[in-house]
């Protein structure tokens, strides 16, 4: 948990340094930099380190359909602390946070509320 992420959206979080994110996808620190910038995931400065939030990175990827929805929602013209802010904001018509949607296994949701959000 940090104060960087907790600020954008507005509850604690469980965070993953790059280093640690690297070692459950099992691929190199350079590859997770290399994530975030090309959207894959997303990424915020915490002093001298970047972090992500931990419910980005299942067991051995990236949570199945973030990579899309960060897209959309970018495309769409929403930032990244946005896009953030809306991963973890509790939707009770869901239920729950669209990170936790995607986590389920429910990202055609997830995407199609994100693709009415960006029109």
């Amino acid at each position: 948990m940090t104060a960087a992420l907790t600020a954008i959206v507005g509850r604690e979080i469980d965070t993953l340094t790059l280093a640690e994110a690297s070692e459950r996808l099992g691929v190199p620190r350079t590859r997770v930099a290399q994530m975030i910038k090309q959207g894959q995931m997303l990424g915020v400065r915490d002093g001298e380190r970047w972090i992500v939030p931990a419910a980005f990175v299942g067991e051995t990827a990236v949570v199945k359909g973030l990579p899309g929805t960060i897209t959309v929602l970018r495309d769409g013209g929403y930032s990244d602390e946005e896009i953030l802010r809306w991963l973890f904001l509790e939707d009770p018509t869901l239920p729950g946070a669209p990170i936790e949607a995607l986590r389920s296994d429910r990202g055609g949701e997830v995407k199609r509320r994100a693709q009415a959000m960006a029109l």
